[in-house]
């Protein structure tokens, strides 16, 4: 719990202050005078004011937001001998350049982020397929399970190399989202010839993006060899004689030969309702032996599926996925790039109604994906605030009016006619733009609450 609250705190913090330093920066190098740059709102816990800066720094109490307030007509009288440091008198374009600078910022923050992963390496699952799961997009396209995968595609688009399963998840999650077809190049065993396999992923109904989105495609992780981990105290397996390291031969009558297949067998032992007894063959210390072993049955997502309380497969074979300086930049701009496309159609097509609100995430979904980022380390934490920064930076830029992509609507509607949005006009966008945004904040919220709790 402790990590969690201070994962969030830090990823808030450090995205919102990069926000609006973007903002502050480029205000400074336009001539404008900034009275205060603050990250977080109400109360003050610390204030500061650089020697001979006009400026005053603030941290405030709720990290949920910060602001940068300009000397501005505006707001506040300006006295002649300072106006022309006012940000409402200067050129379009530098107003347009200091508003645009926030969003910017956060998408220059993630592409940093991505390189550094990207330079520091990380160790990631190979891209070698684990069993499908039955009547799944890729069993009925051919996969089988131990095939690798070294290089697929998007629709027709040039065969990329696939370094790791990640990148293969990342691939997927766009055809699926896409409605595009996902081209596989896989050597189906070591010194076999390749094959071409076709996942079409225009047969996803998409419209929630939800946790069953790979069991819709049936590649749901590497493979893994089918032994036994940790087995739970009191648990189904602990009392059918299950111990940790056993590896599983054979499940009723069927063989078995990885440990998503595996793990497949055990949610299948069920009917109805009721748990199944099944023989279980298992070597042991170099001797074969057969353990009846009676699941428990479990509720998930509306169904019911068996389990036995240990931890099914080995840990997947592991590559070292790193980069060169300028590689690595690249594939950092490549990928900001990607998510930021990705994350513009998942925000259009919920509007038009292709996509479920239920996508929608609010501050307790990150907050926890905040904390499990961090308990598996730097760079998974580096990554995670990567993805956030792209979204605060992509959501920012939306033409809502209270947003900061409502001021460059404003600023385009300037540019095109010579005239400014009226008073009487900016105040009906500004309560539209309100309503919106809260409302959307409350179906996150709700979102939330329902996911983590529900």
């Amino acid at each position: 719990m402790l990590l969690t609250l201070v994962a969030f705190i830090v990823a808030l913090g450090l995205l919102i202050a990069v926000h609006e330093y973007g903002h502050y920066r480029v205000a400074v190098a336009c001539g404008v005078k900034v009275l205060r740059f603050s990250v977080g709102f109400g109360k003050p816990l610390l204030t500061w004011r650089p020697k001979g800066s006009p400026t005053e720094f603030v941290l405030g109490a709720f990290p949920l937001g910060g602001y940068v307030r300009m000397l501005d007509e505006r707001e506040a009288p300006v006295s002649d001998a300072e106006r022309h440091l006012a940000f409402n008198i200067q050129p379009l374009r530098s107003r347009a350049a200091i508003v645009a600078a926030g969003p910017i910022a956060n998408l220059l923050l993630a592409v940093l982020l991505y390189s550094l992963v990207n330079w520091n390496g990380v160790e990631e699952p190979k891209a070698l397929l684990a069993s499908p799961v039955a009547g799944s997009i890729a069993q009925s396209a051919g996969l089988r399970g131990g095939e690798l995968v070294e290089r697929a595609a998007l629709g027709s688009d040039d065969m990329e190399t696939v370094r790791s399963f990640e990148d293969l998840r990342w691939l997927l999650t766009r055809g699926a989202l896409e409605g595009v077809t996902v081209r596989l190049d896989v050597q189906p065993q070591p010194g076999a010839s390749h094959r071409e396999i076709l996942l079409d992923m225009s047969r996803i109904d998409t419209r929630e993006a939800d946790a069953q989105l790979f069991r819709k495609i049936g590649i749901l992780g590497p493979w893994t060899r089918p032994v036994l981990g940790e087995v739970m105290s009191g648990s189904a397996a602990e009392r059918a004689g299950l111990r940790q390291g056993d590896v599983v031969l054979k499940l009723g009558n069927t063989d078995v030969v990885d440990g998503q297949q595996l793990r497949e067998l055990i949610r299948q032992s069920v009917r109805g309702t009721e748990p199944l007894v099944q023989p279980w063959r298992i070597e042991r210390a170099g001797q074969v032996v057969t353990l009846d072993v009676l699941p428990e049955a479990k509720a998930e997502l509306g169904a019911t599926v068996g389990r036995i309380g240990a931890y099914v497969g080995a840990a997947p074979e592991f590559v070292t996925v790193e980069y060169g300086v300028f590689e690595g930049a690249w594939a950092g701009v490549v990928k900001t790039w990607d998510v930021s496309i990705l994350t513009l159609r998942m925000m259009g097509r919920m509007v038009i109604g292709e996509a479920s609100l239920k996508n929608l995430s609010g501050p307790l979904t990150i907050a926890d994906y905040a904390g499990r980022s961090a308990s598996l380390g730097l760079t998974q934490y580096l990554v995670f605030l990567a993805l956030i920064s792209v979204s605060l930076g992509v959501l920012n830029l939306l033409p809502l009016p209270v947003l900061d992509g409502g001021h460059l609507m404003y600023y385009l509607w300037e540019g095109v006619t010579g005239r400014g949005v009226s008073d009487a006009w900016m105040e009906r966008l500004q309560r539209a733009g309100v309503a919106v945004l809260l409302l959307m904040m409350s179906i996150a919220l709700f979102n939330d609450v329902t996911r983590l709790f529900g």
